[in-house]
Order: C-alpha cells, then sequence, then structure tokens
C-alpha cells in the first residue's frame, strides 16, 4: 500500500504568521496556490511585526500598482532594495530591547531578498517560507501551481480548487487552515476518497521584555524571541495532536 500523502496548498504570503509554518510541519507536499487574482494589502504583501513605541506595525514590500488585476505569479515587485532597507530599519527596537534571535532574523530577510532575484512578490514570499523552514530544520518540497501545467476541470466553487488538484496529483489527504472551513463541500472529498481536514489556531506565547506581547504577528516576531529548536518543538508537539473536526453543519 502506497504512503499516503497529505497536501498543503496556500497562497504565498510574506513572512507569515506561525500557524502558516504548523500547516507546512504536518503536510509531505506544498503547492504554491499562484493562479488566482492577486488581492491588494493582505498578507501576501505584508505581515505585522512590534511597533517600537506601542502596538504593531505593518512590514511590506510595495508592488506594481496594477498588480490587482493580475494573477498572484505575475505581480512584481516596485524597488525590493529600498523595501529591503526599510524592514531592516523597522526591526531595529528589537536590536535595542535585547531580543536574542535578531542578528539571526536580520540576515535572513537579507537572505530572502537576495534569493529572490526575479523581482517576482511570488518568488520573494517563497524564498522567505524557504529560509524559515531551513531555520527551523523542517523540510519544505514544494511547487509553484503555475509550473505544473495541470489539466483540471472547471471549478464550480472556491472550495473546488484544492480538491482537484489534490486529485490530480494523487494526494490521499488535504490539510487546510482553520480559517475558510465553509468553502469546502465535505461530501465531495468523501466521493473522490480524499481526507479532508483542518488544523486548529496555533497559542504559542512567550516573553518579549518591555514590550507586550502581540499575538498572531509575523514568524519574524517570533524568531526575535525565541530559538528555532523551541519553536519547532512547539510545531512537533502539535504535529500528531487530533486535527479539528469537519464540523457538522459541513458535513453530507
Amino acid at each position: 500500500m502506497a504512503e499516503k500523502v497529505t497536501l498543503g496548498i496556500m497562497q504565498p504570503y510574506f513572512f507569515p504568521y506561525l500557524g502558516y509554518f504548523d500547516l507546512i510541519n504536518r503536510c509531505d507536499r506544498w503547492i504554491v496556490f499562484d493562479v488566482v487574482s492577486y488581492a491588494p494589502k493582505s498578507w501576501m504583501n505584508r505581515n505585522r511585526i512590534l511597533h517600537p513605541t506601542q502596538g504593531w506595525q505593518y512590514v511590506s514590500v510595495p508592488v506594481d500598482r496594477h498588480a490587482g488585476a493580475g494573477l498572484i505569479s505575475d505581480v512584481t515587485l516596485l524597488d525590493p532594495q529600498a523595501a529591503h532597507d526599510k524592514i531592516q530599519g523597522q526591526i531595529v527596537h528589537y536590536r535595542a530591547a535585547g531580543a536574542p534571535g535578531y542578528a539571526a532574523v536580520s540576515s535572513m530577510i537579507s537572505e530572502t531578498f537576495a534569493g529572490a532575484p526575479s523581482g517576482l512578490l511570488r518568488d520573494l514570499n517563497v524564498a522567505s517560507l524557504a529560509a524559515i523552514c531551513a531555520c527551523l530544520d523542517m523540510p519544505f518540497e514544494y511547487d509553484n501551481l503555475s509550473d505544473l501545467n495541470l489539466t483540471l476541470p472547471e471549478i464550480p466553487h472556491a472550495g473546488a480548487w484544492a480538491l482537484e488538484i489534490a486529485h490530480a496529483l494523487g494526494a490521499q489527504a488535504y490539510l487546510n487552515p482553520p480559517g475558510g472551513r465553509e468553502i469546502f463541500r465535505p461530501a465531495e472529498w468523501q466521493e473522490r476518497g480524499i481526507e479532508l481536514d483542518f488544523t486548529s489556531l496555533v497559542s504559542f506565547t512567550y516573553p518579549t521584555r518591555r514590550y507586550e506581547f502581540v499575538e498572531h504577528l509575523s514568524i519574524l516576531d517570533v524568531l526575535m524571541w525565541n530559538p528555532p529548536g523551541v519553536v519547532k518543538a512547539y510545531l512537533d508537539s502539535r504535529k500528531f495532536s487530533p486535527l479539528a473536526q469537519v464540523p457538522s453543519s459541513l458535513r453530507a
């Protein structure tokens, strides 16, 4: 019997929050969902870190102003060097506060920008995912959906994208983040014989010295204050815990 392959499919986010890596850690194969329209001012080109004085601030990457009319795979960056320099300036307060991971995180940001010479937002975000996974010693086997040239049928509703991709790739299981459950129709998955599950929200708190802790910030904030081994151990502790159940309202 073939080993079960669990598939994860997500739009490429910019240094996403820890839950994104919880999903990667639980999946055997990852698909970068880049064939749908780009959503401006979304997690694809920005995320949140601590503000120097109070609360949080965005770190972002400017993209072409016409990007909202195009596919994720085609969105281009505007002056990535300037974006890199601005972000480096936005994290200096972590060093001043004595965040133990500052130097490593700063280097990882620079390596991410250097590792995406194509000028595409998608490639920058995938580079950020790869850099974080390497830091966490977490396998990250991915494909851009646009590169696979899959022949998919007409997609009748949003939840069918993952179903058709999983079916085309021969996956036995598909895992989705906790958000967006309502777009899935479990009966369709049962008919194809593909398991459908959802993760639950991560809850990872940690001391942030003189700053008030803010939940669900970018992974950059997590790694500022926590050794990668501690973060990975937390994710591994969730890897084999029970998954969230499909709500009865969504069952066939």
